[in-house]
């Protein structure tokens, strides 16, 4: 046997189906085995392997053993000279396994062997290649040095940015997403070092291999793409944690007491130095656009305020009193601000109607207030109009501002209908373009392209693959989908890469697959279309159903008096009203099925009721039941939940 291929699965699975058709077009004319080592997934990863895929060897774990103990459970049954561990949101070209072993037969002093990687947008990776995070690297990596002199020899060291990325290299760390080892040298170090649960284990396996003598190569002659992050978001501070945990174990194993215990410290600052980085950043982010928009309309009242004294009220002399600026202003700021953001003003995509909607709303509110208050504290009814008219007005045009600028979080456009084009043979673009067309609302065009030329024009093809950037050009296309039955890993690779400067995301759609995968940041989780159109995961529904479900509480609360003699089960009420405030529960959610069906839908709080409840027949089939959960989740109205809590009322004490 010549290779063995280890892939570590948990919860991926339509990047598993994608990954191991690329992994299977790539095993011909070479002896290989595959392992899938599923960590306990219940999203049917287990159930897509058996169908799809039964000739791998599948090793089903009953809980999550983390990523060094599965790789190790398959390399102990593994007969291959080298042992591949290969991500399972990666993609490798066609001859990708065939150059890597033919490198190392070439190269007996390789012990490790990582290749070049491109991320979902057909960019260059730097963690292909790495050096040993001392404590002086890791120090320039922490604290952002190595981000901002990536070609520097003296802080560059982390991504070895001043090694030509195009050129092989003797490197120190190779990445844990694709690592070639030859067998007998895991034989000589021993295997994974399953004190790193997550992260940390390809820098400790890279470093022992090196420490026996080894060397590890940084290969470009074959690519593949990484859709880094499906797992976990590099920004959350979970990651931080784990990450940088590994770093003080593997300090703890190689480095001196001394160093060791330096590493540590600083790795520790390090940590809480990243976490509150990481919590201002976010906190910032959501804060600033409110907070300029309130000083901005602070102003405007302050000026505003000034004019109408001199010249309307106070002509012989005189102010309003120093609370309406201090007090009053600030109360309707707040009031504004907070109904601008119940309406969904400051959701992505910018949308001027909730931002208009939101202020007359606060306006409504404030001027309701205002005529119930006592006379002396009722300073200008008028200036609260101006005001909501100012207000209106500049937030409208900083986001103009905005919009002009490029920023494209407030581009006002966003949430145009997007253009497509689909690449391969007239049978799979046909089937791609329906599942499509299932999947994305109302698209404003697809387009038909041929990967071979003598289609071009023919059967509704607009063009062949040759043409792909003057297509993406005139039709002015958002995102380019390439099917991965017709066309070689490697072209599409290719493409990603010659076109990484266009505007355009990029999918592959797997062969009989109801599947499209790809990734448009290295931070989300990758935009994955399925059939189902998960509307209820959109911020305005979650907010509205949020709000529906304290609105909800508060007067069952009120009548609770009432309810003792109307529900079924009373105190069973009163526990529910507290799970709900306490953001626990929902007073709607899905009708449980299994984990694996309930892993396919959006995820949701657990609901009291269900839209089974809002149907008198109770007997309802499994697929009738599936059914109503995925449009309950696909075509979310806060309308839905009322009439379910409406019809299912008498069951709102239920466990």
């Amino acid at each position: 046997m010549k290779l063995s291929i280890v892939i570590v699965n948990y919860n991926v699975k339509y990047f598993l189906e994608q990954c191991l058709h690329s992994v299977q077009n790539a095993c011909h004319n070479l002896e290989t085995e595959i392992f899938i080592v599923d960590n306990n997934s219940v999203d049917g990863s287990i159930k897509m392997v058996k169908e799809k895929f039964p000739d791998v060897h599948l090793i089903q774990n009953k809980d999550n053993k983390g990523f060094s103990a599965a790789n190790n459970q398959a390399i102990r049954l593994s007969k291959g000279e080298y042992i591949l561990l290969l991500n399972p949101d990666t993609i490798v070209e066609d001859d990708t396994l065939a150059k890597v072993v033919e490198f190392m037969d070439l190269h007996p002093d390789a012990g490790g062997l990582g290749v070049k990687m491109i991320d979902g947008k057909g960019k260059f990776l730097p963690e292909s290649k790495r050096g040993l995070p001392t404590p002086l690297v890791s120090f320039f990596k922490v604290f952002g040095f190595s981000s901002l002199f990536p070609k520097s020899h003296l802080f560059g060291k982390y991504h070895l940015g001043y090694l030509d990325k195009d050129s092989i290299h003797k490197v120190d760390v190779l990445a844990g997403a694709f690592m070639v080892v030859r067998k007998k040298v895991l034989d000589e170090i021993g295997l994974l070092d399953e004190s790193f649960f997550m992260y940390g284990e390809d820098i400790d396996l890279s470093y022992r291999i090196t420490q026996a003598g080894y060397k590890n190569y940084y290969f470009p002659g074959t690519r593949i793409i990484h859709y880094k992050g499906e797992s976990t978001k590099k920004s959350s501070l979970n990651y931080i944690f784990v990450f940088y945990n590994a770093m003080i174990i593997f300090a703890k194993k190689h480095f001196s007491q001394q160093n060791a215990r330096t590493f540590s410290v600083m790795i520790n600052l390090a940590i809480y130095f990243r976490a509150f980085i990481s919590i201002l950043a976010r906190f910032l982010k959501k804060i600033i656009l409110p907070l300029i928009d309130a000083f901005l309309i602070f102003i405007g009242i302050f000026v505003i305020t000034g004019y109408w004294e001199k010249h309307l009220i106070f002509t012989e002399g005189g102010h309003y009193p120093s609370a309406f600026l201090s007090i009053a202003v600030p109360i309707y700021l707040i009031i504004w601000i907070f109904c601008i953001y119940l309406s969904g003003g400051y959701d992505k995509p910018v949308r001027l109607r909730k931002i208009i909607q939101g202020m007359v709303v606060g306006t409504v509110i404030i001027l309701l207030f205002y005529s119930l208050l006592n006379e002396h504290y009722r300073f200008s009814r008028a200036l609260i109009l101006l005001g909501s008219l100012w207000g209106t007005g500049v937030i409208i045009g900083v986001r103009f501002l905005l919009h002009f600028l490029n920023i494209s979080e407030y581009r006002l456009n966003a949430e145009k209908n997007k253009r497509f084009i689909i690449v391969g043979e007239k049978e799979e673009v046909e089937r791609v373009s329906e599942l499509l067309q299932k999947t994305v609302m109302n698209p404003a065009f697809i387009g038909l392209v041929s990967y071979r030329h003598h289609n071009n024009n023919f059967n509704g093809f607009i063009g062949h693959l040759g043409q792909i950037k003057e297509i993406i050009t005139i039709h002015k296309i958002d995102e380019v989908i390439f099917c991965a039955k017709d066309i070689p890993a490697q072209v599409i690779i290719d493409k990603m890469s010659d076109l990484k400067d266009e505007q355009v995301d990029y999918k592959i759609a797997p062969p009989e697959s109801l599947s499209i995968i790809g990734s448009n940041s290295i931070n989300t989780s990758g935009d994955l279309y399925i059939i189902d159109i998960n509307a209820i995961i959109k911020k305005s529904n979650r907010r509205n159903k949020r709000m529906l479900d304290v609105t909800v509480s508060l007067i069952l609360l009120l009548l609770y008096p009432l309810l003792i003699f109307i529900v079924k089960k009373p105190v069973g009420v009163l526990k529910n009203i507290g799970a709900v405030l306490f953001a626990m529960k929902s007073w709607v959610g899905y009708t449980y099925l299994s984990e694996s069906e309930t892993q396919r839908l959006p995820e949701i709080k657990s609901g009291v009721l269900n839209p089974q409840d809002a149907f008198k027949q109770k007997n309802l089939s499994e697929e009738t039941i599936i059914r109503l959960n995925l449009l309950y989740a696909r075509d979310y109205k806060l309308a839905n939940d009322i009439n379910i809590i409406i019809k299912g009322f008498s069951q709102l004490g239920r466990s």
